[in-house]
This record gives structure tokens, C-alpha cells and sequence, in this order.
């Protein structure tokens, strides 16, 4: 039997520069990181600086035949451009090319649809691609089909290509009432733990700060670890149990990412409003990146666009064991959040302020009670323990003496003030 081995893409990566040259140059190192995830090898980087994108070719002619010497020198097997290109600017760039031309969208889009597991995660990918390709249709059929297969062309929304517009946008109403479905359940879910009255933790971050590895340390949740950009997509859900035996839930969440596409961020839309519902958002950070700061800004600005910027903040700088004792560290600052903290979530350090944080949280949503209960009334006890914290009780002939943190709608009702 012959082997067949995928080959592997190398690819040029393309980027224009209309402000900050310095800002560009990380994006495209970051780029670099999402081909890598994909599956491709980078074999040259190019910057542009311009006032504005080239609205026919994204980048300016010289520049295009600079690239094209480049494909040539480099045998490479397609380019990637740091933006999202228009149909025109993808067609136009391939024809001046004549190789598969790629952007920075189809790329995560490409990863996603690697990454989806479940069948939410899967038809939210398949819903953002469709809406990506509906416009690029006829484009991408005739560079995919020359090129025969690769980054992009892979997952659920590439089944068939040659579907015309008609059966694109059937098919993405039919995803559309899907999600609805999906959406009804997860809002269904919500409401009983909100209902519940156990406090929701949401854990956001960039992608690959180590939310992930924080969940399962925290909670063994046993969720999927990797050294890639969005290895987990589907956002989950676990008990916390802090010290008094309180319990609240984590739920860990989409990593963001600058330039997110517009179609993820609507088909995800359900998923990233966790952090909108929360009562707390736990903002995870690479403290180790060099684009630690810019990478802070990305994810404010996605929780102002959820609209989840007004919630209280407890930034946590993960990944402190890389810094050694005589290291430098940077300088660690969150002037959103209310509480900063310096952890390693391999290392399990910080995890106790983690807890303690949790904890003062909670009791600034309670109210203290100290009271002595009839032995007829101990389903009131049981009420604290269930959603308070109770820090004493004692059996004495008149009753059971009880001090307790309690949540402050069930105040009036455990302090005795009126019934249930």
C-alpha cells in the first residue's frame, strides 16, 4: 500500500500597516501562530505601510510583485493577508498572484471548525462559515478546487462548494432555527442557576492565557489542555466548593482574539454572553507575553461589545512560574479591575487568594444573621448550609445557637423576621 502524507501548506503572511508599525508586527506574529495551529509552516512575512488598504488588491502593486518574487524564491503554496478581505480583494489579489490567497477570518474560521465538538460548537461553526463563504462563493470554489483541499477547506461548512446561492442561504436558515434551539435551551439553563442562587463565575481571556488549565486545577474538570490558539470553543460549566463548604460555578468561556470575525462573534454570541449573565468575571492573563497589555485591551473591548464591561473585574496574571527570582517582571496592572492577583495555574500558586477573593465576594452580596433556632425550625439550617456560609452552630437546650453569612433575599426569612 502507498503512504499518503497531507502536505503540508507554506504559506507568506501579509500585512498592511496604516498607524502602528509596531501593532502590525505583533498581529503578524500572532497570525503566524494561527497558521501554525492550522496546520501550515510560515516562509516570509510582508508589511505594507500605507494610509489606507488597497481597496482593489489590499496591498499596492509594488508591493503585490514584491510577493510574487517572494511565492517564487520561497515555493510557497499560498499567501494570508492579516485582514478580512472583500470578494474583490480576494479575487483580484489570487488573479495578480495566480496561488491560494487566504485571510485572517478563514484562518480561525478553518480552527474553529477543527476545534468544535459538540453539536452547538458545531453549528455555530458551520453557520459562521457559510455566512463567510455565501459572498466569496464563486471565488473560492475556483482556487479550491485547483489547489485541492488545505487551510479553509475543511469542517462542516465546506461540504459542498458547489452549492449555489439558493441552497447556502436555505441552509444557513436551517442552522439559524437550529441555534435558535440551542439558544432557548441554553437561556433555559441560565435561568436555573440564576434561580439557584449559587453565584456564576465567569472565566475570561485572550486565547491561550491558561483558562483552561485553571478550570480543571480548580475544579478537575479534566477540560482539554494545549500550547494552541482555541483549544477548547465549548464553554464549561463546574462547582466550585470554597471554604465553609460555599459552593459557586465556574463557567470558562471562548478565548477572544483581535480582529475576531463578525461572524464568529454573532454565531458565538450566546456562548461569550456568559460573562454577560455572571456575577463575577475572573480575567485571565498571560503575564509571560510580550503583548500582555494589548491583549488586555482586546478582551474589554469584547466584554464592552457583550455588554459585560460593567461587571466586577478580579484580573488573575497567570503563569508567573515563568518568571525566575532574579527575572524582571513586568509591570502587572488592571486599572479595570477591582482586585488583581499574581498566579500560576500549573504551579497551583495564588490559588488560595483565588479562593479567599471568591470568598470576600460572596460575603459582600450577604448579610450577617447570629440566632438562636427552636429545634422545630432546623429546615432553616438547612437553608444556610445550602446557600450561606454557616460559621457556627451549637446545640443548647433552648435551641441551636447560629452564626452564618446568608444571601440577603433569604435574610428576613433565616433572621426570623417573617415566615416562608
Amino acid at each position: 500500500m502507498e503512504k499518503i502524507e497531507e502536505i503540508k501548506e507554506r504559506v507568506i503572511l501579509i500585512g498592511v500597516s496604516t498607524e502602528n508599525s509596531h501593532e502590525t508586527e505583533e498581529s503578524l506574529d500572532e497570525l503566524e501562530e494561527l497558521a501554525k495551529t492550522a496546520g501550515a509552516e510560515t516562509v516570509g512575512k510582508v508589511i505594507q505601510n500605507r494610509e489606507a488598504i488597497h481597496q482593489k488588491t489590499y496591498i499596492g502593486k509594488g508591493k503585490t510583485e514584491e510577493v510574487e518574487e517572494l511565492v517564487r524564491v520561497t515555493d510557497a503554496t499560498g499567501v494570508i493577508c492579516d485582514d478580512e478581505l472583500s470578494p474583490a480583494q480576494l479575487n483580484n489579489l489570487e488573479a495578480e498572484l495566480d496561488i491560494k490567497v487566504m485571510d485572517r477570518t478563514l484562518i480561525i474560521l478553518d480552527i474553529f471548525a477543527a476545534r468544535a465538538t459538540s453539536a452547538e460548537g458545531k453549528i455555530q461553526v458551520e453557520l459562521a462559515q457559510l455566512k463567510y463563504r455565501l459572498a466569496r462563493l464563486v471565488g473560492l470554489r475556483n482556487s479550491l478546487s485547483r489547489l485541492g483541499g488545505g487551510i479553509g477547506t475543511r469542517g462542516p461548512g465546506e461540504k459542498k462548494l458547489e452549492m449555489d446561492r439558493r441552497l447556502v442561504k436555505s441552509r444557513i436558515s436551517q442552522l439559524n432555527s437550529e441555534l435558535n434551539e440551542v439558544k432557548r435551551h441554553r437561556q433555559v439553563m441560565r435561568k436555573q442557576r440564576m434561580e439557584s442562587t449559587q453565584p456564576v463565575i465567569a472565566i475570561v481571556g485572550y486565547t491561550n492565557a491558561g483558562k483552561s488549565t485553571l478550570l480543571n486545577a480548580l475544579t478537575g474538570a479534566e477540560v482539554l489542555e494545549e500550547d494552541k490558539l482555541f483549544a477548547t470553543l465549548d464553554p464549561t460549566t463546574r462547582v466550585l466548593e470554597l471554604e465553609n463548604k460555599e459552593q459557586v460555578l465556574l463557567t470558562d468561556t471562548v478565548g477572544f482574539i483581535r480582529k475576531l470575525p463578525h461572524h464568529l462573534v454573532e454565531a458565538f454570541k450566546s456562548t461569550l454572553e456568559e460573562a454577560k449573565y455572571a456575577d463575577l468575571i475572573l480575567h485571565v492573563v498571560d503575564a509571560s507575553n510580550p503583548q500582555m497589555e494589548s491583549q488586555m485591551e482586546t478582551v474589554y473591548k469584547t466584554l464592552d461589545s457583550l455588554e459585560a464591561g460593567d461587571k466586577p473585574v478580579v484580573t488573575l496574571f497567570n503563569k508567573m512560574d515563568k518568571f525566575t527570582e532574579l527575572g524582571e517582571k513586568p509591570n502587572l496592572r488592571d486599572d479595570r479591575a477591582k482586585e488583581m492577583l499574581e498566579i500560576s495555574a500549573r504551579t497551583g500558586k495564588g490559588f488560595g487568594e483565588i479562593k479567599e477573593s471568591l470568598q470576600n465576594f460572596l460575603h459582600s452580596r450577604q448579610m450577617y444573621v447570629e440566632r438562636v433556632l427552636p429545634y422545630t425550625e432546623t429546615s432553616v439550617l438547612q437553608l444556610v448550609r445550602k446557600y450561606g456560609s454557616l460559621l457556627e452552630e451549637a446545640y443548647e437546650p433552648e435551641g441551636i445557637r447560629m452564626r452564618a453569612y446568608i444571601p440577603k433575599e433569604y435574610y428576613a426569612y433565616v433572621s426570623g423576621l417573617k415566615s416562608k
